[in-house]
């Protein structure tokens, strides 16, 4: 691919404009050289389609604590883009434990030294973490 060949063609989503991905391609001499790009079209359609799967089922998610059906744990990892094997590593306990704190009756009865770890890899406050979906 040519320098003028590298696509440019941005997607107005999550701050897309000020996002850049560092392309190869060769300048006149034929050598390989760095160029940012925005994206191209069709990469750009999948990551807004990606992008939205994320979104509804945040929403979802956020309906369920509401509901009382999952504790704000459950939420806070879908938003941080995580999964409960992953979050169970960040806060040094096993899957099944991060499983069962997703119950709101076991995350109503946790101390607050355990929520202080799962605020702390969710950056947020414990309070945050306390009081969401509730209102």
């Amino acid at each position: 691919m040519q320098l003028d060949e590298v696509p440019q063609d941005g997607l107005d989503y999550k701050e897309r404009d000020k996002i850049r991905k560092l392309l190869y391609a060769t300048d006149k001499d034929g050598h390989y050289t760095g160029i940012p790009s925005v994206g191209w079209e069709a990469e750009n359609i999948a990551t807004q389609g990606a992008w939205d799967e994320v979104t509804e089922t945040l929403r979802e998610t956020e309906a369920a604590v509401k509901a009382g059906k999952l504790s704000p744990i459950a939420y806070f990892m879908q938003k941080s883009l995580m999964d409960e094997t992953l979050l169970a590593k960040y806060v040094g306990k096993w899957k099944w434990t991060v499983k069962r704190h997703m119950k709101p009756s076991i995350f109503s009865k946790l101390s607050d030294n355990v929520l202080t770890q799962y605020a702390a890899v969710f950056n947020i406050t414990i309070d945050e973490l306390k009081s969401f979906g509730k209102a």
